[in-house]
């Protein structure tokens, strides 16, 4: 691809987005930032959540994947499924019984003080380091393949893609994001579905040639039943359901977009129909991954050592113009519609939690601009860092280590929500910083420790069991 045409497709992609932000943006108020007016089309929302799933990092990860661990990986979305339908059915309807703008407000009302605090703190730092993390992976990406060429260092990049979203973003918010997720997941399904018709017709294989390939190929094997294994199959899917509810159902960035639906109802009509349409994503994005092993065997082109080079290999470099242009506004959509979302996010869990701003004052507004404005600025001084510490092993350890403190929030909303017993506040930070510690330690050491197991996901579950454990302990009951 030349350059002259990368910077067209990334001029015109953002050009895009203004565009839909001009749109979104008239006639928002100061509330509009926050809750979308509670006007967004439940459709919008569910397909527009496809994107915001489908990171940067599983765009080019997920294909390549399969060559690690064949669709071992589908076991987990299998568990997502119904960590969906456990969000609609158990956690709107307590969101929107409460007419929460942020979700932590729960732990307020619940808890008290301390506790709502810890929790939103955890989601600010998890977000803003996950947030980086991903951007920067595929930023990564971008700029070796594209922005070299263009004579445009890393930095830049960083900071003008960052004020780009700043720009798009800072009036309308979350109603602007829930509309730019619907263009952003247009991209992304269409750099897939072009990639396999152009496999296709260099393969000389039709639609019959195709899902025969996949079915039969050795790397579509799902199931693996070696409980010591690290993707057994009841790891995959249990940690697929706790995953889900804690990084959806108890994520201020999803659940945000749930909650400009106008009602509760066309709310769980959305997650339903989204999480239907979210296995089918990820099984054309594992079958995708089968025909790109396919494809460099039949044409005898080395594999990449790092299995996520492979996608992007193939696309710039054996499948033409086209596929490379689609791939370009795939990963560029796929990294953006989680960085926009997470910047709003982040503001929103901010203002309302540690600032109290009330979203219907319009005196609110210049200090919610401020705010999302010195966020952009510390996602961009993650990313910086990232890049100069330039270790991946250190940088992904950095990212592991921000999971962590997911497990915290499950375990305070599962008690929260399953028991009445009244939690000594003051001792909720501690348990909460204790328990992924504690996590830390046995999972360093599990094979040692247990025979040969080695955790997986599944490690979040006993995170969030060892602070509802820690709760009870410092909770009495109510009379």
């Amino acid at each position: 691809m030349s350059t002259t045409l990368v910077l067209i497709v990334i001029l015109g992609f953002f050009a895009a987005l203004f565009l839909i932000s001009w749109f979104s943006s008239r006639g928002s108020n100061s509330e509009t930032f926050f809750t979308g007016n509670r006007k967004s089309p439940w459709y919008l929302v569910a397909f527009g959540m496809i994107g915001a799933t489908i990171s940067g990092v599983t765009f080019i990860s997920v294909p390549g994947e399969v060559g690690n661990s064949a669709w071992r990986y589908f076991q987990f979305i299998l568990g997502n499924f119904v960590g969906y339908w456990v969000i609609a059915l158990v956690l709107l309807p307590l969101y929107y019984r409460r007419n929460l703008v942020s979700i932590y407000t729960y732990l307020d009302q619940r808890f008290g003080l301390r506790a709502y605090k810890t929790g939103s703190f955890f989601f600010l730092l998890s977000q803003t380091i996950g947030a980086s993390f991903r951007l920067y992976l595929v930023a990564g990406v971008l700029q070796i393949s594209f922005f070299d060429a263009l004579g445009i260092p890393f930095w830049v990049t960083v900071l003008t893609t960052i004020t780009l979203i700043w720009l798009y973003t800072f009036k309308a918010g979350i109603k602007t994001v829930v509309w730019t997720d619907t263009l952003q997941t247009l991209f992304i399904l269409l750099s897939v579905v072009v990639t396999i018709i152009v496999m296709l017709k260099h393969l000389d294989m039709d639609t019959g040639d195709l899902f025969s390939t996949i079915i039969h190929h050795p790397y579509s094997k799902i199931f693996d039943w070696n409980w010591q294994s690290g993707t057994n199959f009841f790891k995959q899917f249990l940690a697929g359901i706790g995953i889900t509810i804690v990084m959806t159902g108890l994520d201020q960035n999803m659940m945000q977009k749930n909650l400009t639906c106008k009602n509760l109802k066309e709310a769980q009509k959305n997650l339903f129909w989204f999480s239907f349409s979210f296995v089918a994503a990820n099984l054309l994005f594992l079958g995708l991954g089968v025909l790109l092993y396919h494809y460099a065997e039949q044409m005898g082109i080395a594999l990449p050592e790092r299995t996520d080079d492979l996608f992007p290999l193939l696309a710039i470099k054996y499948f033409g113009t086209a596929v490379g242009v689609f791939f370009l506004l795939g990963i560029t959509a796929a990294a953006y519609s989680s960085a926009d979302s997470s910047l709003t996010a982040l503001t929103t869990a901010f203002c309302i939690d540690f600032l109290n701003v009330d979203p219907k004052q319009p005196s609110t507004e210049k200090k919610r601009i401020r705010v999302h404005l010195t966020f952009s600025f510390i996602m961009f001084l993650v990313i910086v860092l990232f890049r100069i510490i330039n270790d991946e092993s250190v940088v992904n350890s950095v990212f592991t280590a921000a999971g962590y403190t997911y497990g915290p929030l499950l375990g305070l909303f599962t008690f929260g929500i399953l028991t009445k017993r009244k939690v000594r506040d003051r001792f909720v930070p501690f348990i909460s910083v204790l328990s992924p510690i504690i996590c830390y330690v046995v999972s360093s050491n599990s094979e040692e420790w247990f025979g040969g197991y080695r955790f997986g996901f599944e490690l979040l579950l006993l995170n969030g069991l060892l602070v509802y454990l820690g709760l009870w302990a410092f909770s009495k009951k109510v009379d």
